[in-house]
């Protein structure tokens, strides 16, 4: 069972550290057996918002932690507590993976953990982090940072992208997805997907693209393409590409190619089907282009990440 651990002070925002506890704490059941082992940890109880907190243990539990999550950090302009800073980098320093959401990047990048590493926050203080830490490689333009041991995220929403990364990192992306549903979120959204569209997102109901998306899903084995997206919801191919990128911040073959990927994973994770096969059902074409794609995107080929994924689960 992996151990997460909510590193926790005054001056925290109750929304991220709320998120992180639904993700990790409500033990969801018929999800995966065993979930994660959740701790609230923190110097003593306090006020978050308009809450009190009481956590289960001190600060110096985090380096027992195997995963160690810093909500955000409400003021900014102030220098987080040098207890906490010490107690996230002793985590690190112990083997602790550790993933900061929304500001929480200000206590990593105080305890030296982003130091030549790229970074995101919430697009308002990427200015600031960056000019406070300038051995941090800050990125404004995505949602969230994956450096293996250290993670960031941007605002809000964007935590639980992170979060949901993380699940997916540890159970895989069948589970990821099935909790994404339960939570009434988008499945998986690109960590370097952008984090701030200025053209406002439509209302649900009047979104032009909102029975396009399941309409593409239901026929990934296909051979899709612009123009079949453009044609299935009565569009020019330029202006299907204008509202794909208001709407996801992206463009329709990238989104496409997501989710194929996705498909992918899902299939290697709970089959045995070739990676022949799941090219094919995955509109991939051949197992040659699906690993290309495959390993490019997740970082292994599909072989590797299916005897990883069930060596872990074996091992869990």
């Amino acid at each position: 069972m992996t151990t997460v651990a909510l590193a926790v002070t005054d001056g925290m925002l109750h929304f991220e550290l709320g998120m992180a506890f639904e993700v990790f704490g409500a033990n969801p059941a018929g999800l995966a057996d065993p979930w994660y082992r959740l701790a609230v940890c923190g110097p003593t109880a306090m006020r978050v918002g308009r809450f009190r907190l009481e956590p289960d243990h001190g600060l110096d539990r985090l380096p027992a932690a195997d995963t160690v999550i810093v909500p955000g950090w409400a003021n900014v302009d102030r220098q987080p507590p040098a207890d906490l800073v010490d107690a996230v980098r002793t985590a690190h320093e112990a083997g602790a993976r550790v993933a900061s959401l929304c500001t929480g990047a200000f206590v990593l990048a105080a305890a030296g953990l982003l130091d030549g590493r790229r970074a995101t926050t919430h697009w308002a203080h990427t200015d600031v982090l960056a000019a406070r830490y300038p051995e941090v490689t800050v990125d404004p333009d995505v949602l969230y940072v994956d450096n293996g041991s250290v993670l960031t995220s941007a605002g809000k929403a964007a935590a639980m992208d992170l979060c949901l990364h993380l699940v997916r990192l540890d159970h895989g992306s069948a589970i990821a997805n099935r909790l994404a549903r339960r939570l009434v979120v988008p499945p998986h959204r690109d960590g370097g997907q952008a984090q701030f569209i200025t053209t406002p997102m439509p209302a649900p109901d009047n979104h032009p693209l909102a029975d396009l998306f399941p309409w593409a899903l239901e026929r990934l084995d296909q051979p899709l393409t612009v123009e079949d997206l453009a044609r299935q919801v009565r569009m020019s191919s330029r202006h299907l590409g204008r509202h794909f990128r208001t709407v996801t911040g992206t463009t329709p073959l990238q989104w496409l190619l997501t989710q194929r990927i996705r498909r992918a994973q899902e299939l290697l994770e709970t089959t045995d089907d070739s990676v022949d096969r799941i090219a094919e059902v995955t509109g991939m074409g051949t197992a040659t282009t699906l690993r290309r794609h495959f390993n490019r995107t997740v970082g292994v080929p599909p072989d590797t990440y299916r005897r990883t994924f069930r060596t872990r689960n074996r091992l869990g």
